[in-house]
């Protein structure tokens, strides 16, 4: 009688565990606000990450945050204790792996055959490998953007919206006196993910795993104020392009580094609107040729 008793707790505590477990990780996909991020999206944690053989993983610097938000300090640390110890005994089980945060080089799938051929069905002249170069350059561009605090640089490769989003973001470490650095940048992998037509929309995503150093410092010391200068981040980010249903890749024209306005041909001086200065045409709506919508690291 006494021994079922004890097997029936155990079974409690163990569906416990389940529900607090669940709970955690739906306030974690809840409670996440989703940026388009550029530098300093890390969050500078060296935290350990579990990750389970199916690929569901758990952040503890994020576990423990949303813990606290949602159910406050003490009763917060209780349940990431027993959660940790919940998670510990799993991977004693071989349920779960541990790695460490900025190791984590797992590559999704490549579609890019598959979304290159279905792009060509309208778009015939459409490269996967100039479209992948030139969304890396895309890349490069931005984070020298952020790093110089210069949105010129920025301007002509991303829509009005993505544009006065970081253009806030950028404004932010000006006014607190703050540069973002990021440097050593090195693209291990670009791919195409995915490819829909949404309204009179055509958007292909991109994703694009670097490695780069990236720390924040103040802009009259120099000194290191977050990060550090000589560690390597591992990040994964989802790159989302989007152009005028109907535009048709233009062989030499499309698809390169944008130093000519497509409408007009003038060299390109872009204003803070998106506008040609010499055409007044606005040119990074998609009208003409892909712009960048949204960028967004993924974990």
């Amino acid at each position: 009688m006494t021994n079922k008793k004890k097997t029936n707790w155990k079974k409690i505590i163990k569906c416990f565990l389940i529900v607090i477990a669940i709970m955690t990780f739906v306030g974690i996909i809840s409670n996440q606000t989703v940026l388009a991020d550029v530098g300093n999206n890390n969050r500078y944690e060296d935290t350990a990450t579990f990750e389970s053989d199916g690929g569901v993983s758990v952040d503890f610097g994020w576990l423990i945050y949303i813990l606290f938000e949602l159910f406050g300090p003490i009763p917060g640390l209780i349940i990431f204790i027993i959660i940790v110890i919940f998670l510990v005994r799993a991977a004693k089980k071989g349920k779960f792996r541990t790695l460490g945060k900025q190791s984590n080089l797992n590559i999704g799938v490549d579609n890019t055959m598959q979304v290159s051929n279905k792009i060509r069905e309208i778009d015939p002249n459409f490269s996967e490998d100039k479209f992948i170069g030139w969304a890396k350059e895309v890349f490069m561009k931005i984070q020298q953007a952020w790093s110089e605090r210069n949105w010129k640089i920025i301007r002509p490769f991303e829509s009005q919206e993505l544009f006065n989003q970081h253009s806030a973001q950028l404004d932010e470490y000006i006014k607190n006196h703050k540069i973002n650095k990021i440097e050593k940048i090195n693209i291990n992998y670009c791919t195409l993910r995915n490819f829909k037509i949404d309204g009179d929309k055509e958007v292909l995503t991109v994703e694009l795993h670097a490695i780069m150093r990236d720390y924040v410092v103040d802009e009259k010391t120099n000194k290191v104020l977050e990060s550090n200068p000589n560690k390597d981040w591992h990040m994964n980010y989802l790159m989302t392009f989007n152009r005028k249903v109907g535009v048709k890749t233009e062989a030499g024209i499309s698809n390169k580094s944008t130093t000519n306005c497509p409408n007009c041909g003038a060299p390109t001086e872009i204003t803070s609107s998106g506008q040609c200065e010499y055409c007044k045409s606005i040119i990074t709506t998609g009208e003409h040729d892909w712009v960048l919508s949204d960028i967004t690291s993924i974990r």
